[in-house]
């Protein structure tokens, strides 16, 4: 086949197991930037112009767009698919994956656990938005923050007003999360490419850090997820549509709470943590469906 990797940089630990996944597997690779391609429409005739030729006969693309790049980056996807290439990542649970207001609303309507969450058009209540997530300590989070960034603890009253009245008065879009205690600064990644749990690890934040991202100095365990996180991890990313995700949850008294559905998931934290040869299975999952 022949397969093109979507990347801004061909250097990246998963940009770079892509290729030698594929290239091991006898498919013909190339990476490709998003941001050079000129998309071309016209009738009955989608073309993707690039580094000075048309890009032809392409079997099948795996996307890995940035969320700075998002817009863009789904249009080139798009295109692809107008031109018949099977993607890992469809187009539109790209775009919905992206929105994490969106996202929380799609998976609430699939009836999978999540924290209780807020979001309003930057009320002046706050006292009762913190109140409706049952008060502090509680999450705060900028809707397009990424990697732990625009993520803030507050663990007072107060500090939640003040953090929460800063970032209204900045019209920066949050959502106002409840804190689970119980999780003790950590998360679990489930690995899902077709409907399938292939890897799973538990990431634990940095001493005096909540955040449990490994871009914060957090650091990753493999395990065995129980049943319910497996089931859970499964029916998110099928909801969100989504053939390859990463699903971030939360183990509480309650059971899994979905935090985040991840359309890019990096390979090095789940690939070194479980030993397992995850970019060999998105490939596979390639070969089968084309």
């Amino acid at each position: 086949m022949n397969i093109k990797i979507l990347s801004r940089n061909q250097n990246l630990y998963s940009t770079k197991r892509l290729v030698e996944a594929a290239k091991k597997r006898k498919h013909e690779v190339e990476v490709i930037d998003p941001l050079k391609c000129d998309i071309v429409i016209e009738k009955r005739k989608p073309n993707i112009y690039y580094k000075g030729g048309y890009i032809e006969n392409v079997d099948a693309i795996i996307p890995r767009i940035g969320s700075s790049v998002t817009f863009y980056g789904t249009a080139v996807v798009r295109q692809f698919e107008m031109m018949g290439a099977f993607t890992t990542i469809d187009s539109e649970a790209l775009v919905r994956s992206r929105d994490k207001l969106r996202s929380l609303q799609v998976l609430s309507r699939a009836r999978i656990g999540l924290p209780k969450t807020v979001f309003t058009n930057y009320s002046r209540d706050v006292e009762g938005v913190i109140k409706q997530v049952g008060g502090t300590p509680l999450v705060i989070k900028l809707l397009e923050g990424t990697q732990g960034l625009g993520v803030v603890l507050a663990e007072t009253n107060n500090a939640a007003q003040s953090v929460i009245e800063a970032f209204n008065g900045l019209q920066a879009r949050v959502i106002v999360q409840e804190f689970i205690k119980e999780a003790k600064g950590a998360d679990v990644r489930a690995f899902v490419v077709d409907g399938h749990v292939v890897g799973a690890m538990k990431r634990q934040g940095k001493e005096g850090e909540f955040r449990s991202n490994l871009h914060r100095g957090g650091s990753a365990e493999v395990i065995q997820l129980s049943d319910e996180e497996e089931i859970a991890a499964v029916k998110a990313a099928k909801a969100m549509g989504l053939g390859v995700a990463g699903v971030d949850l939360l183990q509480s008294t309650r059971g899994p709470l979905i935090l985040e559905v991840n359309s890019s998931p990096g390979l090095e934290g789940i690939e070194k943590a479980t030993g397992k040869d995850i970019a060999k299975t998105i490939i596979r999952f390639i070969e089968k469906n084309v």
